[in-house]
């Protein structure tokens, strides 16, 4: 593997992680002027599968997608809109800062997958880098937040660990890594689209969108927090592999807290900074591994 092209993979997967990080930003303000999460996850995938779809007519990319492809990439996509239910539905419970950086529990559960079922090498930089992103998760999540229905709002958090760490592994590992990139992250939001369709006509319905305001939410979270989000995601697993990808995915709770802080006014005391700190410290250890491996 090129020094160039591992670089550009660690690129991708802090881009991915700081996109998906700000899906608060764009997402609480829906809620807390009443539109449904049904409702907001379907606008949300529509409008991503309809940009990810210019793209590919401008591009001159083949809309086709392998008999063989189909049943992996209803998968992966079932996968992806389950992570992105149990996450909004959890900040309904806990603060979304809090929600996030449970949520990035999930590169225990990739090294661990990929190290104990597909017997990939892991290094103990690796290993030291996923328990101190660990612990400084942990310092974020718990300092001093009580309020809401925590427990809930914890479960629901939680069960994102293991669906969005499933999709990581299952874009490296199932037949979908040999379909291109763009096509993938198309289906998985055209797939989405249809299931959050189906999920809102059997709870809430779909809600009518009038405010400008709704439609700038709505239309940020599709294309800076899905489309961009996603693909950056499959060009880095693409390039380093789901367990480099995964840790270099700190950026998510890093760029949560700060949105919480700086716009729900959600509560940052000292465990949060050491928290932070200690994030920081994984992605330099995980960068720094990833530099001496492209040289050796």
């Amino acid at each position: 593997m090129t020094r160039l092209r591992r670089v550009a993979g660690v690129v991708f997967a802090i881009l991915s992680s700081a996109t998906f990080g700000l899906i608060p930003l764009f997402t609480v303000p829906l809620l807390l002027r009443g539109v449904g999460s049904p409702t907001i996850l379907c606008y949300r995938f529509l409008l991503a599968s309809v940009a990810v779809a210019v793209v590919m007519l401008f591009t001159k990319r083949s809309f086709k997608l392998q008999r063989a492809h189909l049943g992996v990439v209803l998968l992966l996509s079932l996968l992806y809109a389950l992570t992105a239910i149990l996450l909004i539905e959890s900040y309904e419970f806990i603060p979304s800062g809090v929600a996030t950086t449970i949520h990035f529990l999930y590169p225990l559960a990739v090294t661990l997958t990929m190290s104990w079922l597909f017997k990939t090498k892991t290094t103990a930089v690796t290993y030291i880098a996923v328990i101190v992103s660990l612990i400084g998760v942990s310092l974020l999540a718990w300092g001093g937040h009580t309020e809401g229905d925590f427990k809930r709002g914890v479960v629901l958090a939680l069960l994102t660990v293991a669906t969005y760490a499933a999709y990581i592994v299952g874009v490296m590992r199932s037949r979908a890594s040999s379909i291109d990139s763009i096509v993938l992250t198309f289906y998985v939001l055209l797939f989405g689209t249809a299931m959050f369709f189906i999920y809102a006509l059997l709870t809430t319905g779909i809600e009518s969108i009038h405010h400008y305001s709704d439609w700038r939410d709505l239309a940020m979270l599709a294309i800076v927090s899905t489309v961009l989000s996603d693909y950056f995601l499959i060009l880095a697993i693409k390039r380093i592999g789901s367990t480099m990808t995964s840790i270099l995915g700190s950026m998510e709770p890093l760029t949560a807290v700060v949105v919480g802080v700086v716009y729900f006014n959600e509560q940052f005391d000292t465990a949060s900074v050491a928290g932070l700190l200690l994030i920081i410290i994984a992605v330099i250890l995980v960068i720094a591994q990833t530099n001496r491996q492209s040289i050796s």
